[in-house]
């Protein structure tokens, strides 16, 4: 993925009002290209509940078939992972669980909403969740989409052996998640120890 990149921007005239432009580029050519329409939108500061931080990494949620169904609904789905998922990190604590960006695909249309979670009391050692409405939302309707070929589409996504993860052989983990290392060693001759008194 060397060669990857992601571009994103927004444009506005008569023919094609309040557009949002999102695409992929590999290998310094257009990949995936998809054109949206926002018929609504809603800022963060036009919701008056409280935020996140800023830089917080979003979980995100994707409802409706479309988005595992449809070419152009999968793609897009792509899009927007690698747009907001933001730097890969090792561990997760729960308070940091905080921010959700919900996309629905309903009727031609998909609605995103952006959520705070908010932990509450629950009487047992797992919160009650709560989600609250925090910001961006918008309206979005599917106009143009420009796609690359399945071909050209894997090979752009195909990762270098050089990063693929190295097999670790000779180790297995159980139930309780307790790790084993086998060691082969070679035969021995256990008739010259002298064992006993």
């Amino acid at each position: 993925k060397s060669d990857w990149s992601l571009f994103m921007f927004g444009s506005h005239n008569k023919k094609q009002p309040n557009n949002l432009v999102i695409g992929h580029m590999y290998d310094y050519h257009v990949l995936d290209m998809i054109e949206l329409g926002t018929e609504k939108f809603v800022s963060l500061k036009d919701i008056k509940n409280s935020k996140c931080f800023e830089g917080t990494k979003p979980m995100l949620i994707f409802a409706g078939d479309d988005f595992d169904v449809t070419e152009d609904y999968r793609r897009l789905k792509n899009l927007l992972i690698d747009l907001f998922r933001g730097p890969t990190v090792s561990n997760i604590r729960l308070a940091g669980l905080e921010y959700v960006l919900h996309f629905t695909a309903l009727n031609g249309k998909i609605y995103f909403r952006g959520y705070k979670v908010l932990l509450k009391k629950s009487g047992c050692k797992t919160p009650r969740i709560e989600l609250e409405e925090m910001g961006p939302s918008l309206d979005l309707v599917l106009r143009r989409t420009y796609l690359a070929s399945d071909d050209l589409y894997k090979l752009s996504i195909k990762m270098p052996k050089s990063l693929k993860p190295k097999k670790k052989t000779n180790v297995s983990h159980d139930t309780f998640g307790t790790t084993y290392g086998r060691i082969h060693m070679q035969k021995q001759d256990l008739s010259k120890y002298k064992l006993g008194k």
